[in-house]
């Protein structure tokens, strides 16, 4: 299936994409090409929230665009690698009889298939700036992302559909 339909999917149930999408097979390119499309996509979402500040401020957007792409493009996927391992440990603490394969591609699915309302998010950052829309959406943003997150994890980890 295209990704944007998996996304699409992800929505209605994030537990049976995760199946689907270990059922493709241990693939850690695959995984990680995953990341780096949510990563890349993050870094365009910061696009009119810099210009923004960049114009209010007087600041050199380059600097701001630069400093953005380092943080997520480079330094966010290792810490998501560490975040991935670290959600392993747990849930095989609390039992849990998955990969630490399944517990990377859940995080890093998550973080793709949330990455619309991040889109919509840097807009409203972008366009309005800091307002009630903006707090809204960022936490519509972390509760679809947190939900996504644990429905896969828990797929991932224990098998069975939340």
């Amino acid at each position: 299936m295209a990704v944007t339909r998996e996304i699409m999917a992800t929505y209605r149930g994030p537990g049976r994409v995760i199946g689907r999408l270990l059922g493709m097979g241990l693939r850690e390119d695959r995984a990680l090409a995953i990341l780096m499309a949510g990563c890349v996509i993050v870094f365009v979402a910061q696009w009119p929230r810099l210009a923004r500040q960049a114009h209010l401020e007087g600041s050199e957007l380059n600097m701001l665009l630069g400093s953005t792409l380092l943080a997520w493009v480079f330094v966010a996927p290792l810490m998501l690698y560490v975040l991935a391992q670290l959600s392993h440990w747990i849930a095989r603490a609390i039992g849990a009889k998955g990969t630490s394969f399944g517990a990377r591609l859940a995080l890093f699915w998550a973080l793709l298939a949330a990455s619309p309302l991040m889109l919509l998010y840097g807009l409203i950052a972008g366009f309005i700036g800091p307002s009630v829309g903006l707090q809204a959406v960022g936490v519509l943003w972390l509760a679809v992302f947190g939900w996504f997150w644990l429905a896969g994890l828990y797929r991932a980890e224990w098998g069975e559909t939340a």
